[in-house]
């Protein structure tokens, strides 16, 4: 009698139709697969029950989180491995009639079964995004709250420890040599400079998370600033740190839906990686809500992550792993179709810059992050968190990498009615990050080496004295390429 992994990896080729490209090592301490790949380790048999019991993506990933099935070696290696087939294979999925049909599937599947022991399916990991939260319909006010408390209220000081000093939670604007933070600042000024923003402007921060951004803009370009978000834990973090940086006159930060502000209009309107979060179903409204919100000459950068097209649309589902553990009720949504849907609402679009790459090198430094504070990471979100945080940033890391999903910034124009957007002619010149006037050749500040004292409030100008300002005709410079960080 073969030991357990012989077994298993035999059976799943069966079904699969290709050999397992990953080693696996069974509860029983046998070992069978390709040698010096990553190690697919089932450390008992409630990992494999869950497998059965759940076929597919989320059996997979119930066994990860819950610590019944664990990774030896490259994590990155074994997820692209793993993908060619299980997740990105033409051939169309095994169901139960196959099982009844085909003596091989059906001699495999028994004895799978007979190796997982007479017990009852396993409940779902604690972290699993309970069934009673799809009650309702989706992208509600209340489903959307429930949604973003899911993943956002897990705590701040887990947030620390993976995002860094900056507490930016979006693609960084990467350049040789550049750390984090100093990345993330670059995003931040990035987008204050594409729209447009002066002193004594009105800033709406829509998704505003740890109030990164409407801190930067505040004081760096002198704006009042409104930052709204779902979470509780985001906004009373983002007030602290108002506070504490002298800024609380010129930031407020409310907990309210997008859909319920109503003190425009606003001079210029951000949503940095919040979009994923509207739905198809609301993506129309939520782009009137913002038209309605910016004065004629207004500018909206929307920052959002985009999937690729598909011959079918109407066919495309979530992610199992993300819509369950990551972003319940997050949708994807094709560039053309976002751009498609700001013009019905009224907006001219002027930009678009596509920063996927970016995202990856981004997603990796969060992972490095991760690591490096795992058992920190773990004592304050519990073991399981942390291996949902690890597996949905290093998959990503993946799916950017090869042009899975991309992310881009749109600048959208509440054009007056007589045509003049208001922008230089040369627009694309706001990309020189030499266009800050504090900022050295390699991009960061000369008083300040790493980039991080600029999001603790150290050092910086006296209040009164922003130190950004918007592009102008005479403005030039390139972009950088980005330089990818070591790999994990």
């Amino acid at each position: 009698m073969h030991g357990a992994a012989q077994r298993l990896a035999t059976h799943a080729e069966q079904i699969l139709g290709v050999p397992l490209p990953v080693r696996l090592r069974a509860w029983d301490g046998t070992e069978h697969g390709p040698p010096g790949t990553p190690v697919i380790v089932l450390r008992n048999r409630r990992a494999l029950r869950r497998i059965l019991f759940k076929p597919g993506e989320l059996g997979l990933v119930r066994a990860w989180v819950s610590g019944d099935l664990a990774v030896e070696g490259d994590l990155y290696e074994a997820l692209d491995l793993l993908a060619g087939v299980v997740w990105e294979t033409e051939r169309p999925p095994l169901g139960p009639l196959d099982a009844v049909r085909d003596p091989q599937v059906r001699a495999a599947a028994l004895d799978v079964a007979r190796l997982a022991g007479p017990f009852l399916p396993p409940p779902p990991p604690p972290e699993e995004a309970p069934v009673r939260r799809r009650l309702g319909g989706r992208h509600t006010k209340g489903r959307d709250r429930k949604a973003i408390s899911h993943h956002y209220d897990v705590g701040n000081d887990f947030y620390e420890r993976v995002l860094g000093p900056s507490m930016v939670y979006s693609c960084a604007y990467w350049q040789d040599d550049a750390t984090l933070e100093s990345a993330q600042r670059d995003k931040l000024d990035l987008i204050c400079r594409k729209l447009g923003l002066t002193p004594g402007m009105r800033l709406l921060d829509v998704g505003c998370g740890w109030g990164s951004m409407a801190l930067h803009a505040a004081r760096e370009y002198g704006v009042q600033v409104v930052g709204v978000t779902l979470s509780r834990e985001q906004a009373a973090y983002a007030r602290k740190r108002a506070a504490e940086q002298g800024l609380a006159d010129r930031v407020e930060i409310r907990v309210k839906d997008y859909r319920d502000v109503r003190d425009g209009p606003y001079d210029a309107i951000s949503s940095i990686g919040m979009a994923e979060h509207v739905g198809a179903v609301r993506y129309l409204e939520y782009a009137d809500d913002l038209y309605a919100l910016l004065k004629p000459g207004g500018r909206l950068l929307n920052h959002q992550i985009a999937r690729r097209p598909q011959d079918d649309e109407a066919a495309y589902h979530v992610d199992a792993f993300i819509d369950a553990y990551v972003f319940p009720d997050g949708e994807l949504a094709p560039v053309g179709s976002t751009v498609a849907q700001l013009e019905r609402a009224g907006f001219e679009v002027r930009d678009l810059e596509a920063l996927r790459e970016h995202y990856a090198l981004t997603l990796r430094a969060w992972v490095r992050n991760l690591e490096a504070n795992w058992e920190e990471c773990v004592r304050l979100a519990g073991a399981g968190r942390a291996r949902v945080w690890l597996l949905y940033m290093a998959a990503s890391a993946l799916s950017f990498e090869r042009n899975r999903i991309g992310v881009n910034q749109i600048l959208a124009v509440r054009t007056p009615a007589e045509g003049h957007p208001g922008l230089p002619l040369r627009a694309r010149k706001w990309t020189a990050l030499s266009a800050r006037t504090d900022t050295g050749r390699d991009g960061t500040s000369p008083d300040r080496p790493d980039g991080s004292a600029a999001f603790r409030g150290e050092g910086g100008p006296r209040r009164g004295e922003p130190r950004g300002r918007a592009p102008g005709p005479g403005d030039d410079g390139t972009t950088p390429a980005p330089r990818s960080p070591e790999s994990v």
